[in-house]
């Protein structure tokens, strides 16, 4: 918080995360409002708004290392607003489709793509090494501290207007408008104050010069594995939840509301634990994800809806730890020319595998029951647990690669700040 330009940043990213979950809850429910769909049609809506993470986010990598990010973030705020508008606007008026919600979730999903890379790669020019590992906590802590209000709110206001099409409509407008409160403080910044790289210039093969980089860096290609299992099986939350409260408990949009306020305590709970951390260990990712997939496996049993709600602060404590950990460590480890395209095939790894694990979820949900979306996701996270250790040890023993030895890539810190 001594950076100004952070602190603008922080201050915008709340007023909008608050807004973008109020939007996750309502978009759900109109999907579900809708006559004839259910649990696959969730995971569709789901599958469609990240596909273009798991299609574009390598791309996107490279326009975050070509372009001030700043101003990439001002273009990519402002589609994910007219995408909401839109939306917002057909179901206020009682006329949504599926397909209109499919399309435009998938619309909304193309500016996320490119907004990612970009925002997670904007951290470090904010704030600079010594504090990009506080800054990822505190920015996953006013993540969360909107998700704890946001889901809440948004099921609160749709119950008040009566729980059908017209109300999720009016919720979704209002994260529409909060997209301006990111846009403005960007606009605000002190441009000069920000530590950021020389824009690379545009040659043949830079995507695949990311590539191979991380092909040289066993560490990093341990954290992605792991990444790819908690993004595609385990952190299904607005299908899993959503699920549970109306098909095991028999719970309304209140209840379901309520579900991801209280997993937002967990992992606003996490992130405010991170932030005073001074090193990143990587002992600390491993635990936490057997921790949650553990968890995960535990929420599918237990038999009421009150000790489901229970349960779910530490699943939101245990994700956070382990996003958090891989986030900061990706950061600090990677070149600065290459960390744009680092960050890019990471947010494609553990948000693009959602248009893989979404629909197979929701169709595990279907077929055998929404306990099954919990118990199989988080026996799928153990099994990644392994498969990252594995990963990693094979990598090593095969050395690293020659483009790792000539890009001039070091730790942005110490490797003191790295310990296993």
């Amino acid at each position: 918080m001594a950076h100004p330009n952070y602190r603008l940043y922080f201050a915008g990213s709340i007023v909008s995360n608050v807004g973008t979950w109020m939007q996750r809850v309502a978009q759900d429910w109109l999907v579900l409002t809708i006559p004839g769909n259910g649990g696959a049609a969730l995971g569709i809506t789901t599958g469609l708004q990240f596909l273009p993470v798991l299609l574009l986010s390598p791309y996107a990598g490279v326009v975050a290392d070509r372009i001030p990010k700043r101003v990439l973030l001002q273009i990519t705020q402002a589609v994910m607003a007219l995408a909401s508008l839109a939306l917002g606007l057909i179901a206020a008026f009682g006329a949504a489709e599926t397909w209109h919600v499919y399309l435009l979730a998938f619309v909304f999903g193309i500016g996320a793509a490119f907004d990612g890379p970009a925002r997670q790669a904007f951290v470090s020019e904010m704030v600079g090494a010594d504090d990009v590992a506080n800054a990822v906590s505190l920015n996953s802590a006013a993540f969360n501290t909107a998700r704890l209000v946001g889901p809440g709110l948004a099921g609160l206001l749709i119950g008040l207007g009566g729980g059908g099409m017209h109300a999720t409509g009016w919720v979704i407008l209002a994260n529409a408008v909060s997209y301006l409160a990111v846009i403005a403080q960007l606009r605000r910044m002190d441009e000069a104050t920000l530590q950021s790289p020389r824009p690379a210039a545009r040659t043949p093969g830079m995507l695949r010069e990311g590539v191979s980089y991380l092909r040289g860096q066993p560490k990093m290609l341990m954290i992605l594995v792991l990444a790819f299992f908690i993004g595609t099986f385990g952190m299904n939350f607005q299908i899993t939840s959503a699920l549970m409260a109306t098909e095991v408990f028999g719970k309304g949009a209140e209840e379901y509301g309520v579900l991801g306020s209280v997993l937002a305590v967990g992992s606003l709970s996490g992130a405010l634990v991170a932030a005073g951390r001074s090193q990143v260990r990587v002992r600390l990712l491993m635990g936490a994800a057997v921790v949650f997939g553990v968890a995960e496996i535990v929420a599918g049993l237990v038999p009421t809806y009150l000790t489901f709600v229970l349960l779910c602060p530490l699943l939101g404590f245990s994700v956070i730890t382990v996003l958090n950990s891989c986030n900061a460590l990706l950061q600090i480890e990677s070149a600065p020319a290459l960390r744009g395209r680092v960050m890019a095939i990471y947010m494609t790894i553990v948000m693009g595998g959602t248009p893989l694990g979404a629909p197979f979820i929701g169709w595990v949900g279907e077929q055998f029951g929404a306990r099954w979306t919990l118990i199989l996701g988080g026996a799928l996270v153990l099994v990644g647990v392994g498969l990252a250790v594995l990963v990693r040890r094979t990598a090593a023993g095969a050395g690293p690669s020659p483009l790792g030895a000539t890009t001039g890539s070091t730790p942005a810190v110490a490797p003191a700040m790295l310990r296993p």
